[in-house]
Formats: structure tokens, C-alpha cells, sequence
């Protein structure tokens, strides 16, 4: 069984005591990305889903290793709670006799709490239908597949980028995987071997937006999980092998009108992409050093975001360009309308999916709104033009560290207006954090670091 839309709560309830379940988890992905949770009896259940969990507001402000920030309003005195979200309880196909369901961070008065980031696109959601526009979004997930030797953690296999060989070695592995997602309703679009050693990519079908970002919390704990039981591990961590390219975690959007069409899609312009799909775009390159510190979000993410890794480290746009921050992909023949987005590829698993797609949205939003232009399209890898062609076509580097983008977020008053004071306060505190942890430059720790976390 699959998700529970259109299921109350005592039919949910009821489908517990069928199913014999005993443990719900109630999951919750935090400010740094990390998915944590609680366990909750099924017999405890009823009371739980209306009251929720207790968690202290000090949770809210620890960073990926665990140690509390100076954020004054989250301490551990005082606590908020974890409120699961009914439609989105999933029986765990992985997990025996145990389901899960995402949670929203409340105050005791069950109001959203302002340092929730499920809360936060929920939010901007409502502020983008308020233009009568709704959002279909889908996460491309890069993962790397390591097996455990007595030395530590290498990759799976050293196969080539869509390797046939790969595809063999990893069949089981693929089959178990698809099942387990397609158990949770998720469509498994595509699902394959990747340039790097080890690295493979799987890809669900588009949402809503906060499905979306569910989707990729339960995809993640999905791989992970396969993985064990196959003897495996699985990293989404940004650069987990020093040698190779590191895994990226792409955002494709659409905005779709009440009459319900697709507002990118234009078929009689240049490769069907709208104006209006263009300004939508221009707003994200307009406020893109920011946003980085939102998507590209750990110290990790850096050794990425590089020129000639498919990453999009420059703040330009382009059709069916991979080293541009934005890329507009072909549509299919077969279905123009529906295929036409917009494809973001500055972000990683390290990035929040609540906040790096809201925020995607509130500074798409701007441009649309501002009806910006973003200028001519760049087809063409800009590490290859010399330092005088990238001057004069105005062409970018995206931030280079965790704290240069830090700095370009807290500089950006639209999107820490949107964050809200808490938000963007203790965003920074947890992130400036990490910086100065990973600092000194040990290596070593830095990839373990991240490895084991994302």
C-alpha cells in the first residue's frame, strides 16, 4: 500500500490495525537536510496524530554535527512538536511491520512554527496559487553506491556512465529499488548508472511542489535502505569521492494556470519556452549567488560546484546546457506541454528540499512579476572562452565557498524577507557553524563528514 490522500483518520487508523503495523516513524527533514525522526506505538497513534510529539525548540538549531547554535529563541527551554501529515502516511516497504508519515514542526498551539521548513514551501505555495498559478515539480537524484571494505567505504564498481555492465551488476539492486519506490506511490521515471565510479541516478515523476520535496525525503530513505539490504551503502553527499564527480540533486519546474496550462510552454517560440517562462527564469538568475546558499548547502557542496562537472557553476541559462545554473530541456514530442520546464542543477542533497524549492520559487516569482528578460541564452561551456570573452559576455562564477554564498544570502533581502527572521537567522548561525568546522581544510574528515549524512 501506498500513500494514504484522501484517507481520515480513522480509516488510517483502521489500515494500521489491518496491516498489523507496530511502529509509525514520524520523519521530519531539518534544517541541514538531515531526515530525523521518532518512532510512535501503533497503539499510541490515535492520540499522537492529533497532539503530536514533543521536540525541543534546540533541535532547531543544531547544526550536522549535533552541536547546538546561539539562536536566543531555540534552546532547550521550551519545546515545539512534530505534527505527521495523514496524507502522507506510507506503509515502509523496507522496514518490517512499520509505515512513516512527514511531519510539519508546530508551536504548541498547533500554528506553524517559523523555523519549519516544510511550513516555509507550504507558504510560498499558497502565495504563488494566490496568482492563481499552481507548481509541478520533480527531484533528480544523484546517489553514490559504495561497498564497505576494511579500509572504509569505495565505490560499488569503477563501471563507465551508463555502463551495460553496470546495469547488470546492479540489476537486483534496481529491481528492489524501483518496487520499494513504486510501493509508495512514486513513479519511477528513469533509473540508471552515472558518470562517476558507483554513481547512479533515479528519477520520479513531477508533483505538487510539496510533494515533491516529500518525495525526495522518502527516495532517500528508500536508497538507503535497498542499499543495506543489499550489502551496500548509499551516499548523497555532494562530493563523497574525492576523484570523482560528486552528485547533484536536480529541481525541474513548471507553472500551471487554473484553466490548466502550462504558462512555460509556448509553441511558436524558441524551443517552446515561453516569455513568461523566461522572466520566471530571469528572477532565479536575478538572486542565484544567494539561493546557492540554499541549495548548494554544506561546505562539501563546494568541491562540486565546478567548472567541467556538470554541475551548472555559472549564473547563465541555456538550452540542453549542462554547465549552465539553469537548463531548458527539450520537451518530448510526445507530450510538449507537459514536458516543458525548467531545470535547476546548482543544488545538491545537502540543500533542504522545503527550502531550496520554495525559495527557487519566490525568486522565479520575481522575475515573472517584474516581467524581467534574462538576456541571451548561453550555449556553450563558459570555462572554455578566455577571461576577456567572459567579461564581456557578462558570464559568472557562482559562489566558490559555503560562506561567499552565505554572505550573498544575507545580502539578498527578497529571499531572507521570504525565510522570515527566525529562518534566515538560524540558517546562518547553523551554516557558519559547519564553515568554520570544516575549515582547516582536513580533508579527510570533511568527506566522512559528509558521507554518512546525506
Amino acid at each position: 500500500m501506498g500513500g494514504s490522500v484522501g484517507m481520515d483518520n480513522n480509516e488510517l487508523l483502521q489500515t494500521v490495525q489491518d496491516e498489523n503495523l507496530s511502529l509509525i516513524r514520524f520523519l521530519y527533514c531539518d534544517t541541514n537536510s538531515i531526515i530525523r525522526g521518532k518512532n510512535v506505538p501503533a497503539a499510541q497513534l490515535h492520540r499522537r496524530m492529533v497532539d503530536g510529539i514533543g521536540l525541543s525548540r534546540a533541535l532547531l538549531a543544531v547544526n550536522s554535527m549535533d552541536e547546538l547554535q546561539p539562536v536566543p529563541e531555540l534552546t532547550p527551554i521550551g519545546e515545539v512538536r512534530l505534527l505527521p501529515d495523514a496524507a502522507t502516511f506510507t506503509i515502509l516497504p523496507y522496514a518490517e511491520r512499520a509505515a512513516s508519515m512527514l511531519c510539519d514542526i508546530v508551536q504548541l498551539d498547533g500554528n506553524p512554527c517559523s523555523a519549519c521548513a516544510r511550513s516555509f514551501l507550504k507558504r510560498v505555495c499558497c502565495e504563488v496559487a494566490g496568482q492563481g498559478l499552481k507548481v509541478q515539480a520533480s527531484f533528480e537524484m544523484e546517489y553514490s553506491l559504495a561497498a564497505v571494505t576494511e579500509d572504509g567505504y569505495r565505490p560499488f564498481d569503477q563501471t563507465l556512465c551508463y555502463s551495460s555492465i553496470a546495469l547488470q551488476d546492479t540489476h537486483t539492486f534496481s529491481l528492489d529499488l524501483v518496487q520499494a519506490l513504486e510501493d509508495q506511490d512514486m513513479i519511477v521515471e528513469l533509473c540508471h548508472p552515472e558518470l562517476s565510479p558507483g554513481q547512479h541516478e533515479v528519477s520520479v515523476r513531477h508533483s505538487d511542489a510539496v510533494r515533491a520535496a516529500d518525495n525526495q525525503v522518502r527516495l532517500r530513505e528508500t536508497v538507503r535502505a535497498v542499499a543495506a539490504k543489499h550489502g551496500l551503502y548509499g551516499s548523497f553527499a555532494p562530493k563523497p569521492f574525492a576523484a570523482y564527480i560528486g552528485n547533484g540533486m536536480h529541481i525541474h519546474l513548471s507553472l500551471w494556470d487554473d484553466d490548466g496550462r502550462n504558462i512555460f510552454h509556448d509553441p511558436a517560440a524558441q524551443h517552446g519556452f515561453s516569455a513568461r517562462g523566461l522572466s520566471f527564469l530571469a528572477g532565479i538568475l536575478r538572486h542565484l549567488p544567494g539561493l546557492t546558499a540554499l541549495t548548494c548547502a554544506s561546505v562539501n557542496s563546494y568541491r562540486r560546484l565546478a567548472p567541467h562537472s556538470l554541475s551548472g557553476a555559472f549564473a547563465i541559462y541555456g538550452y540542453d546546457n549542462r554547465e549552465a545554473a539553469l537548463r531548458i530541456p527539450s520537451p518530448l514530442q510526445s507530450s510538449p506541454e507537459q514536458s516543458t520546464n525548467l531545470e535547476f542543477k546548482a543544488a545538491d542533497a545537502t540543500g533542504n528540499p522545503y527550502l531550496a524549492l520554495g525559495a527557487l520559487l519566490v525568486a522565479g516569482m520575481d522575475g515573472l512579476n517584474s516581467v524581467l528578460d534574462p538576456g541571451a541564452p548561453v550555449n556553450l561551456d563558459p570555462d572554455t572562452l578566455s577571461e576577456e570573452q567572459v567579461t564581456r559576455m557578462g558570464i559568472k562564477r557562482l559562489p566558490t565557498t559555503l560562506n561567499e554564498a552565505l554572505d550573498e544570502l544575507q545580502a539578498n533581502p527578497l529571499l531572507t524577507a521570504a525565510l522570515g527572521s527566525l529562518l534566515s537567522r538560524s540558517y546562518e548561525a547553523i551554516k557558519r557553524s559547519e564553515a568554520a568546522a570544516y575549515g582547516p581544510g582536513d580533508d579527510e574528515a570533511e568527506f566522512a563528514g559528509h558521507f554518512y549524512k546525506y
